[in-house]
């Protein structure tokens, strides 16, 4: 039973003279005791071993007379009961202190404290603030409210006890593991370069071709696993599992499918040059420009207040971890001296927002304003709202600038704001006219700067070498592109999902009557509400009759962008208190709405918007911890284009936690990651495709900022007593991935790239960990595998080009006919099993690499 605890837990053992007796009992019972072994000393014996295996906790024990002392668990109180009421912050913190001088007198008075936090985050704060305590001791652990145990001077504190809030606490993982449950939990989602046959590739040396899938060829005279790519003219290439990492899925610019490459003809090098260039131009102007960010002299930020960590612990619920190292990447940032240009990038609902309100805090706790511009009304209300509702325990003013606003409201707000009488100011592009003045501007945060035009890029372009900028972006940016970037752009993504969040159910459906009304009602009953995007304003109201008729007692409001300021504001807001179960609408819920009580969409004529439209309007539901559901609604008569279809049908396999980041790269994701590089990158990305492209531009700045380039490791491997064929009955000397430990052909293509792609030996350590822990022990097959990159690794570095064997000969190619040698002769093995073979190579390439380097020194 004790393999459930963690290393470092507690044990209160009460009254160990009963537990005794119960233990003697037991033992009695199984027939386990004897005249030689006492129960007694057996009792003891089982404790010593708990207290041995748990020391990183602790032992109390309540008993010896328990007569007279109180063994009842009482709730602590703490704080946690002003959560119910808006208590200023200087009333709890004046609270908090009387609070922290009674547990001080406890613990002097021989009492155990232990004070759990949420995140170990939460406790490094409490020690900065309060220093070391004695007595006390600070532990990781969610409680949902503390207690104690005055009869054993014992008492547990929860981090809610202290800041008169409660988080919510992380669900418990899901039973029966599968990918939904890994997405549930939080897993990282990276897995983006899967290859199916009939996508287009890319061979680092022959361009662009079309994958027909993995066969069985005789290679080297062996039978083995080979990739087969088409090229123009019907030529066929076929590419050995062990150069798999030369390969990549193709992904361009646009709809237009590109022309094949010849094998051996001179386009493709001339693309390859063009696009190199390119790289090297735009790493040269990102480092520049950082370089002159650098040189500027911007405001440093104040260390965070205690008023910073008790707005943070306002935040209801764990933050993932992604979301704690870009709040600590923003704060480094204000507190360096240089202006900050961040750009926060993450899936929709993945916790953005409250990056960029712990940012503006921050700014507002330093005697610094704030500008928060959003592209649309409703987004900008949305930001109203939640910063209002986030900050109206402390002294920040926050306001509004949008055309929700009458004239005479925006000068009255103006007017506020250059006077410095306004902390916090939330609008649209209205925040970029002349007329709006701060009085002490410090941070500006721009939510979606995509979506707004040139001149408003061009003024925002200025203001970022006077002000620090937070840009954040729902646009899912590629794991490789954060790689490339990060060493030229301050960027961090956010690419966990929220503890409880669940993948939201897609259906793709003909839109019938019985469809929307099950949908909604279905909704309705469990309490929640439902979007009715309908997007042709001409015929909303139709679609209003059509729900008021198939829907009596259902409460339904209408809101589009051709509305009046105040009659769609109030729509909104009626929507949001609850007072309209469904809101028929046009896209302006496109944007950052979020509204945790919407929990079923239903999207009409699905087949009229694009894939990034269709996704991001997805995500205006499965904001909270209940089941949320997508319905694509296509028309009943009519056949789809096929375009049409192929983004529907992408929509529907991609629902898992963090797709966004793989429908990045069906539709939005190069127009997306053009918003990062501009533009004019796009030419070139189209020629040699995005991921080399991107390993190019990584290359460049690498090399620009005098960092040593990742080794590439170009060493042919051909030893002739391993099989190379995956067939379960010839892997007793095979070096393969057996498809009986991975039968999915995507996933082995997979691991094969990255097994091709090591460049150092503690990759291949950190590979097999990774297969250890996704598919369970390593088959023997795996691990010579695994041996043979070590083996690459260590050839490359001793300037070697192939490793092979033949029969007891060992050869090592420095290049075309030339061998390395030892006293003029050939290096012999002794060994004849394959994992003692493997294990002589290795052992006699470390002896070359050692002689080596002797000669060096």
């Amino acid at each position: 039973m004790t393999e459930y605890f963690p290393e470092n837990a507690s044990f209160l053992w009460m009254d160990p003279e009963a537990l005794l007796h119960h233990f003697a009992m037991s033992a009695e019972l199984a027939g386990r005791g004897g005249p030689d072994r006492s129960a007694e000393r057996e009792f003891e014996n089982w404790r010593m071993g708990i207290a041995k295996r748990f020391a990183g906790g602790g032992q109390l024990e309540a008993g010896g007379g328990l007569a007279g002392r109180d063994l009842r668990v009482k709730p602590c109180e703490g704080l946690a009961a002003l959560s119910a009421r808006a208590v200023p912050a200087d009333v709890l913190e004046t609270e908090r202190e009387k609070w922290l001088e009674t547990l001080k007198g406890r613990a002097a008075s021989g009492w155990r404290i232990e004070l759990f936090f949420a995140t170990e985050a939460g406790a490094r704060r409490f020690e900065e603030v309060h220093g070391r305590l004695e007595g006390f001791r600070l532990r990781p652990g969610a409680l949902s409210g503390g207690f104690e145990l005055t009869g054993a001077k014992w008492m547990a504190v929860a981090e809610s006890d202290f800041y008169g809030t409660r988080k919510a606490l992380p669900a418990r993982r899901r039973p029966g593991g599968g990918a939904a449950a890994r997405d549930a939990t939080g897993e990282r989602l990276t897995d983006w370069t899967d290859l199916r046959p009939g996508e287009l590739v890319v061979h680092v040396d022959h361009g662009i071709g079309k994958y027909l899938g993995l066969y069985e060829i005789e290679f080297d005279g062996q039978l083995q696993e080979a990739l087969a790519v088409e090229y123009a003219e019907g030529a066929r290439l076929y590419v050995p599992t062990s150069q798999t990492h030369l390969l990549s899925r193709y992904l361009g610019v646009g709809r237009t499918r590109p022309p094949l490459h010849a094998l051996g003809g001179k386009r493709w090098g001339k693309e390859k040059v063009a696009a190199e260039r390119a790289a090297r131009d735009l790493a040269a102007q990102m480092l520049e420009t950082q370089a002159r960010r650098a040189a500027l002299d911007g405001h440093a930020f104040a260390k965070d207040s205690a008023w910073q960590h008790d707005f943070e612990q306002s935040f209801p619920y764990p933050e993932t971890g992604d979301q704690l190292r870009a709040i600590a990447d923003v704060k480094r940032d204000m507190e360096s001296p240089r202006p900050m240009d961040r750009l926060i990038c993450g899936d929709v609902g993945y916790g953005k927002t409250e990056v960029a309100m712990r940012a503006a805090f921050k700014a507002v706790a330093d005697g610094k304003q704030v500008a928060v511009l959003v592209p649309t009304t409703v987004l900008a209300q949305q930001h109203y709202e939640t910063f209002l509702d986030r900050m109206g325990r402390f002294p920040v003013a926050v306001e509004m600038l949008s055309r929700f606003r009458s004239k005479a409201e925006q000068a009255a707000v103006l007017a506020r704001a250059a006077q410095k009488k306004v902390d916090v100011l939330i609008g649209t592009h209205r925040l970029l006219r002349p007329d709006v003045k701060f009085a002490d501007l410090g941070l500006v945060i721009i939510d979606e700067e995509q979506r707004f035009g040139v001149a408003a890029k061009e003024h925002l372009k200025r203001m970022r070498e006077m002000v620090d900028m937070l840009t954040l972006s729902a646009t899912p940016i590629p794991r490789t592109l954060y790689l490339s970037l990060t060493g030229a752009r301050d960027m961090s993504v956010i690419q966990t999902p929220p503890r409880e969040r669940l993948p939201i159910e897609t259906y793709i459906a003909q839109d019938s009557d019985e469809l929307v009304k099950e949908a909604v009602l279905r909704e309705v009953n469990r309490g929640g509400q439902v979007f009715v995007l309908h997007n042709r304003v001409q015929t909303i109201d139709w679609m209003r009759r059509r729900l008021e008729r198939l829907l009596p007692g259902i409460r339904v409001g209408v809101g589009h962008g051709q509305m009046g300021e105040k009659a769609l504001a109030g729509v909104m807001h009626r929507f949001v208190r609850g007072e309209y179960d469904v809101l028929l609408c046009t896209t302006i819920i496109e944007s950052g709405v979020d509204i945790p009580n919407v929990n079923t969409i239903l999207i009409d004529r699905a087949d009229r918007f694009g894939m990034a439209d269709l996704y991001q309007l997805r995500g205006r539901v499965g904001r909270s911890k209940n089941q949320a559901y997508a319905y694509l609604l296509l028309p009943r008569h009519g056949a789809l284009f096929t375009t049409a279809r192929h983004r529907i049908q992408a929509i529907k396999r991609h629902t898992s936690l963090g797709a966004g980041f793989k429908l990045a790269l069906r539709d939005l994701e190069i127009r997306g990651a053009g918003n990062v590089l501009g533009a004019a990158q796009s030419g070139h990305i189209a020629a040699v495709g995005f991921d080399l492209y991107c390993q190019l531009l990584n290359r460049t700045i690498a090399r620009l900022k005098g960092e040593p380039e990742r080794p590439v490791i170009e060493v042919a491997v051909h030893c002739d007593f391993l099989d190379l064929t995956p067939d379960p009955e010839r892997e007793r000397d095979a070096a393969v991935i057996p498809r009986g430990y991975v039968e999915d052909e995507s996933q082995r293509i997979g691991m094969y790239r990255k097994v091709a792609g090591v460049s150092y030996e503690r990759e291949a350590d950190a590979l097999a960990e990774e297969f250890r822990d996704r598919f369970g022990p390593l088959p023997a097959a795996v691990k010579r595998l695994l041996a043979v990159a070590r083996l690459r690794v260590l050839a490359s570095g001793l300037g070697l080009k192939s490793l092979g064997t033949d029969g007891d000969r060992l050869l090592l190619g420095k290049g075309r006919d030339e061998f390395l040698m030892v006293n003029g002769r050939h290096i012999r093995l002794h060994c004849h099993g394959a994992d003692e073979r493997l294990a002589e190579i290795e052992k006699r390439l470390r002896q070359l690499g050692n002689r080596k380097q002797e000669k060096i020194n």
